[in-house]
C-alpha cells in the first residue's frame, strides 16, 4: 500500500483492508470486485491483484527464502530483500530511491540513476557495504540515513555519520548528486464526465477486461461516449493527476432516454460495494457537496 502512496493516506484503508481479510486464506478466496472495492481510491490496482495472486501462491506458508519472496506476483527485488532481511534476517541489501542517494553521494558517481547497469552497480555496492550479522537493521539504518540526513535538497552533512567516508561531500558535489534521467514534461487537458441520474441511481459503465487501466472498475461514462446523451449544467469541476499527466474534469449534469448496453444503474447501496474509478468517485463528492449547500 505505501508505493507511491503517502502514510496517512494508507492508513485508514490498512486497518479496513485487515479487517475484511485478516488472514491470507481469505485475501486468496475473496471475490476481485470485493477486492477492488476495498482498495478503491489508492490507486495503481495492479498491486493489490498481485497481491491476491500472491496469497495464492503462498498457500497457507510464507516463503522464508529470498528466492521463494522474489517468486511471488508483485514483488520486486527491493520487496524480496526488505522482508527477506528485516523478517528472516537474511544477508540480502535492500536499495530505494533513499539508498541510491547515499551510495551515488559516498562514491561521489554521477551515473544516472534511471538506468538499470547504474542500479545493479550501486546495488553491489550496497552488498559490499551490508552487515551480514544484523542486515536488516543496517538495511533499515541507511534507508533513514537518506530520509532524514542525506535528504535530496539540503543534506545534513554535519550531522551524518558516514561524512568522513563521504567522497561526494569531499568534493563538494553532494547537492547535485544523484543524478537523475529527464522526467516527462506535464501535459494539461480538460475533460468531463457525464452525471445522468434515474430516480435515486446514477449511470455507470464497467471497464472492459480489454482495457489497459482498471478493468472490472466501475465509472461514470466521459463525454461522447453515450450516443444520445443530452447535457444540461456543470455541477462543479475537480483536477485529478496520473504521473505527468494533470486533468480539469467537469461535472456534467445529463439525461439519456435509454440505458446503452454495457451500462447500469446504480443506487446508493451499490456505491457503496461496487469498485468505482477515483475519477468516479470525485465526480460523485462534486454532487454530494452541491447538494449540501442547497
Amino acid at each position: 500500500m505505501l508505493q507511491q502512496t503517502r502514510v496517512q493516506t494508507v492508513l485508514p484503508y490498512y486497518e479496513r483492508f485487515l479487517e475484511k481479510f485478516p488472514t491470507v486464506e481469505a485475501l486468496a478466496a475473496a471475490p476481485e470486485s470485493e477486492l477492488l472495492a476495498t482498495w478503491s481510491g489508492l490507486g495503481y490496482y495492479s498491486r493489490v491483484r498481485n497481491m491476491q495472486k500472491a496469497a495464492r501462491q503462498m498457500n497457507g506458508s510464507f516463503p522464508a527464502t529470498h528466492a521463494g519472496i522474489a517468486e511471488l506476483a508483485g514483488v520486486g527485488g527491493y520487496t524480496a530483500a526488505a522482508v527477506a532481511s528485516i523478517a528472516f534476517g537474511l544477508p540480502h541489501a535492500v536499495v530505494d530511491g533513499n539508498v541510491l542517494r547515499v551510495v551515488s553521494r559516498l562514491r561521489n558517481d554521477g551515473a544516472d540513476i534511471a538506468v538499470a547497469a547504474t542500479r545493479n552497480r550501486f546495488r553491489a555496492f550496497a552488498d559490499e557495504l551490508l552487515d551480514r550479522g544484523k542486515p536488516g537493521e543496517f538495511n533499515q539504518a541507511l534507508m533513514e540515513l537518506g530520509a532524514t540526513v542525506c535528504l535530496p535538497r539540503a543534506p545534513q552533512c554535519l550531522l551524518c555519520p558516514l561524512a568522513e567516508e563521504c567522497e561526494g561531500r569531499r568534493a563538494g558535489r553532494q547537492e547535485v548528486l544523484p543524478v537523475k534521467g529527464r522526467r516527462n514534461e506535464t501535459v494539461f487537458q480538460d475533460r468531463a464526465v457525464l452525471l445522468m441520474r434515474r430516480r435515486d441511481c446514477v449511470l455507470l459503465r464497467q471497464r472492459g477486461a480489454s482495457e489497459r487501466l482498471m478493468a472490472g472498475f466501475w465509472e461514470l461514462p466521459e463525454r461522447g461516449e453515450v450516443p444520445g446523451a443530452v447535457e444540461h449544467q456543470v455541477l462543479g469541476s475537480f483536477r485529478h493527476t496520473i504521473t505527468h499527466h494533470r486533468y480539469a474534469y467537469a461535472v456534467v449534469l445529463a439525461t439519456v432516454r435509454t440505458k446503452p448496453k454495457g451500462y447500469r444503474w446504480a443506487n446508493a447501496k451499490d456505491l457503496e460495494q461496487l469498485p468505482l474509478t477515483t475519477i468516479t468517485r470525485k465526480a460523485l463528492d462534486v454532487l454530494r457537496r452541491g447538494q449540501e449547500q442547497q
